[in-house]
């Protein structure tokens, strides 16, 4: 007899797939194509987007047709969301998605491999360990081993971890942080360093007391004589110093570290030497890039984004070792049910993840799509446009430029009659810009971020986003100026009645 078949609520046929897919790309290009003429975003509070996408209800006990779903989200989806893919978002570093990396994502989710071992991914393995290899060549460091992550964040934390294994000289995998004898592990960064190196520091048993914030020289670079009487401090004290991280582009304004001599510090004293580009590491690809940027090709492990300056849907983080073996000689195992063969690379030996997903395949289209010209040019074109706006602004007489490196820009809004002495309204002004962004990111005209720079509250423009032309970065001024008068008119007048408390 014929075995019936199994009732599956969540199975479609080819016909069906081809035409709700289909159906789905038609909505979602159109979509997108209207993105530039709309906000970057909607003024809506999180009771619209409930009422709007109905995500108030129970589990429903009975599903509904697939295809009426599908035709009914991307409309409320589109309209209660942020868009990176606008022109005028300058807010974080979070780029617009390349279009074949979304199609990418499809073809992967399609494919749906297990990316921990290569039996289970022979080609998606094969892929990612070529995206590497790539990742590494365009901005010129010469990688060992590497994978890709998530983000940022565990990129950055994946090479603290390779760090404490090379560093410690006792087993610290096994008998962890307890079994030096009280010598304490500590690392180094500057006090513009992004919060990761705290969750790291928590995350591995080191505690965020283990690290020493450096001080920045005014230009918000590290102060390398600073880490190096740190560093003698804490060796004079018996602690052991075992990594020092570098930024090659800071979240705030764009700043890279003097690699080169930090690189310097870390091999007199055989201090693993991390860089932090998560953001600016692939401006090195630049033809003019600094010598402070190219010398990343000097540390012992990087942290890079391809969801950031690379364009890649998220998440695509990488993180990235000089010395083959580091990675497997921090979290390795070789439990009996795994049973891999030697030769053959399996990921789930190079990182945290057992489970990984195709997270490559959006990566790797698009560096073939682009080619490493094609993303010179694109990133190039991005700084181009920042130093465009850094130029506007301080051509414009109601806005202060406060700093400009990379493709991040930050100013402020200064009404004219306090010009002349800005030193004594930073209080004021610090309310008014602070209040001048939430106007600016509720308008939709445009969506710029936040910066504190030597105690000054600054808005932060930060351009990673191939749809950016030149008209959009010349339409920030008039519109931050604008605003900017009307929040200040009724700041004054607020105050001249004496409710201060309100502004």
């Amino acid at each position: 007899m014929t075995a019936p078949l199994r009732e599956a609520p969540l199975a479609m046929d080819a016909a069906q797939f081809k035409a709700l897919g289909h159906a789905l790309v038609d909505q979602i290009a159109d979509l997108l194509a209207a993105v530039p003429a709309g906000p970057v975003t909607r003024d809506c509070t999180p009771s619209m987007i409930r009422d709007a996408l109905d995500l108030s209800s129970p589990l429903p006990e009975q599903g509904m047709d697939p295809g009426e779903l599908l035709a009914r989200l991307p409309g409320p989806l589109f309209a209660h969301s942020l868009f990176n893919a606008h022109p005028r978002f300058f807010g974080y570093i979070t780029a617009p998605p390349a279009p074949i990396g979304v199609l990418g994502d499809f073809l992967a989710s399609a494919l749906n491999p297990n990316v921990g071992s290569w039996i289970l991914g022979p080609a998606a393995t094969e892929i990612e360990a070529q995206t590497v290899r790539w990742i590494a060549q365009l901005i010129g460091f010469p990688a060992g081993d590497g994978l890709l992550v998530t983000g940022g964040n565990m990129a950055n934390i994946v090479c603290l971890v390779a760090a404490r294994a090379a560093a410690a000289p006792w087993d610290v995998r096994t008998g962890g942080i307890a079994a030096g004898g009280g010598r304490e592990l500590v690392a180094y960064a500057s006090r513009e360093t992004h919060t990761w190196i705290q969750k790291a520091a928590d995350i591995c048993g080191l505690g965020t007391a283990s690290i020493r914030w450096i001080d920045t020289t005014p230009d918000l670079r590290m102060d390398v004589g600073a880490l190096e009487r740190a560093i003698d401090a804490d060796v004079a004290a018996g602690r052991l110093p075992f990594l020092v991280v570098g930024t090659a582009g800071s979240v705030s304004t764009g700043a890279v570290d003097p690699l080169g001599d930090i690189a310097a510090v870390c091999r007199a004293r055989r201090i693993w030497f991390h860089v932090d580009g998560a953001y600016g590491a692939f401006a090195a690809a630049v033809p003019d890039a600094s010598a402070d940027l190219r010398a990343l090709a000097e540390a012992d492990s990087i942290a890079v984004d391809p969801h950031k300056w690379l364009y890649a849907p998220l998440e695509a983080g990488c993180a990235i070792v000089r010395e083959t073996g580091a990675l497997r000689r921090a979290f390795a195992y070789h439990p009996p049910y795994y049973r891999f063969e030697e030769q053959l690379l399996n990921f789930v030996e190079y990182g945290p993840q057992n489970s990984r997903g195709f997270r490559a395949l959006k990566v790797w289209l698009a560096l073939r799509q682009a080619g490493a010209s094609g993303y010179r040019r694109m990133i190039a074109g991005d700084i181009a446009l920042s130093g465009r706006l850094a130029d506007a602004v301080e051509r414009h007489a109601e806005l202060e430029l406060l700093t400009q490196s990379l493709s991040i820009t930050t100013f402020r809004y200064v009404p004219r009659d306090m010009r002349q002495d800005v030193a004594a309204h930073d209080e004021y002004l610090n309310r008014l810009n602070a209040s001048l962004l939430e106007a600016l990111q509720h308008g939709g005209e445009i969506f710029v971020s936040n910066a504190v720079i030597a105690g000054r509250y600054a808005l932060r423009a930060c351009i990673v986003n191939f749809h950016t032309r030149a008209e959009d970065v010349d339409a920030v001024p008039p519109i931050v100026a604008a605003h900017g008068a009307r929040i200040d008119a009724h700041m004054r007048a607020t105050i001249s009645r004496g409710d201060v408390t309100s502004t």
